[in-house]
């Protein structure tokens, strides 16, 4: 646990989350990073050293999907427990 400096107060660790680069061209190889941010801030979508273009993966479970809609499942996992009503 971290500790601020006003009144002492325990901060929760910060979120690691999962991103992979974009590839330029079709069938390109994606690298995976793992960026720890706060829970508020909003997704990245450039990596904050080299400016690559980037996207946060959702995990958990046995896969994952990536958070936009232009993945290979066109967004959608369609299984019993991804909760996306298809």
């Amino acid at each position: 646990m971290v500790t601020s400096g006003k009144l002492g107060a325990i901060l929760p660790p910060m979120p690691t989350y999962i991103y992979e680069t974009i590839p330029e061209k079709k069938g390109g190889k994606a690298r995976v990073y793992e960026i720890k941010q706060s829970i508020k801030d909003a997704a990245l979508t450039k990596h904050p050293e080299t400016g690559e273009p980037i996207e946060r993966i959702i995990s958990g479970g046995i896969g994952y999907l990536k958070s936009s809609s232009g993945g290979s499942s066109g967004g959608h996992c369609h299984t019993s427990s991804c909760g996306c009503g298809h």
